[in-house]
């Protein structure tokens, strides 16, 4: 009987567990999410590629506070450029207007040399713009991104005003808001101010060729 009833509860919090980890990409196709902005995110082979841009598909059937976003992808060059938007507070009409009212956790493992470079990147570094950052707000504080055609594991944890970043279980970031910022220099970098609790997320697909893979977005409470 023991036995039958450690079974019973073991099944019991296995499918627990599951309900609380929510799929929001279906490996199908874009139930759910909504393409803005130039270029296109497809579903090719049960994952979702990025196609040009600058444009985002983000999820807009809900706003998400409190939770942990994972996204697993792999990159297909050194040179691919995404991102990962959250706590974007409307339902972005552009690109834009994610990139100035919410916050972009960069994928970009091989800063290119001919970005123009900021006076706070020139004397602090690039890593404000590298994977792992919230872009030209907070900089990554490691590297462990995988080499090009392997997966990496990428979760976001938003609690509150704190904004937490780890990549294959490595942290990377550690943002609060509040927190000082670097000026902001230059058009393309984001609006400075407080991003709510709770917003819309989003995968950002950039200019050509730069083609990012993914195959999971699951929202974890």
């Amino acid at each position: 009987m023991r036995a039958l009833a450690l079974a019973l509860t073991l099944t019991f919090a296995a499918g627990y567990a599951r309900a609380e980890e929510r799929p929001l990409f279906n490996g199908k196709d874009l139930s759910g999410w909504t393409h803005v902005g130039k270029g296109e995110v497809v579903v090719e082979h049960g994952l979702l590629k990025t196609v040009g841009g600058m444009g985002l598909l983000y999820f807009s059937g809900e706003r998400f506070g409190d939770c942990v976003i994972r996204v697993v992808y792999r990159t297909t060059t050194v040179d691919d450029n995404s991102g990962i938007f959250v706590r974007i507070p409307d339902p972005p009409k552009d690109a834009w207007q994610a990139v100035h009212t919410g916050y972009e956790i960069q994928i970009l493992e091989n800063f290119p040399a001919s970005y123009v470079l900021s006076d706070h990147q020139k004397k602090f570094g690039t890593s404000w713009h590298t994977t792992g950052a919230i872009y030209s707000m907070s900089p990554a504080v490691a590297k462990p991104q995988k080499p090009v055609g392997e997966w990496n594991t990428m979760e976001i944890e938003l609690r509150g005003p704190r904004t937490v970043v780890r990549l294959n279980g490595v942290l990377v970031n550690d943002f609060v808001e509040g927190s000082t910022v670097p000026p902001r220099e230059h058009s393309y970098e984001p609006v400075r101010g407080r991003r709510p609790d709770a917003g819309y997320i989003g995968i950002q697909n950039h200019h050509e060729p730069q083609t990012v893979l993914f195959r999971e977005i699951t929202v974890i409470k």
